[in-house]
């Protein structure tokens, strides 16, 4: 599975940014696919995911800002970020999991974009 992300940049506080992602190659077995963040010495953390049958999961820290929607196809989703505030700054990658058995998932990481909110 190789995924493609899109968007982010620098936007002030209470803007708007959309992230879109890609999926290509093996996706039919694709469980799980969303956005996660990451800034400097801290541990990446799970932002938005939609899962299977397309219920969907958000990080407390954004649940009521952020949503994250399937695109025109399966394989794409985007993450609508609105009302955006510094604490946002991160890099955000586009992530997703791949049943490759009855119990067994492989995880996919995209490249990392760089959202920034300034003050």
């Amino acid at each position: 599975v190789q995924l493609q992300a899109s968007g982010g940049g620098l936007v002030q506080a209470g803007g708007s940014l959309r992230l879109s992602c890609s999926a290509s190659g093996r996706t039919a077995s694709i469980t799980a696919i969303g956005w996660y963040r990451q800034v400097p010495g801290k541990q990446r953390e799970l932002v938005a995911i939609l899962s299977t049958g397309d219920s969907t999961n958000y990080a407390d820290s954004v649940k009521g800002r952020f949503a994250v929607s399937r695109g025109n196809t399966k394989n794409t989703v985007h993450l609508q970020m609105n009302s955006l505030k510094p604490e946002d700054t991160a890099i955000y990658y586009c992530y997703a999991e791949e049943r490759v058995g009855i119990d067994s998932y492989e995880d996919y990481w995209g490249q990392g974009t760089q959202v920034t909110v300034s003050s």
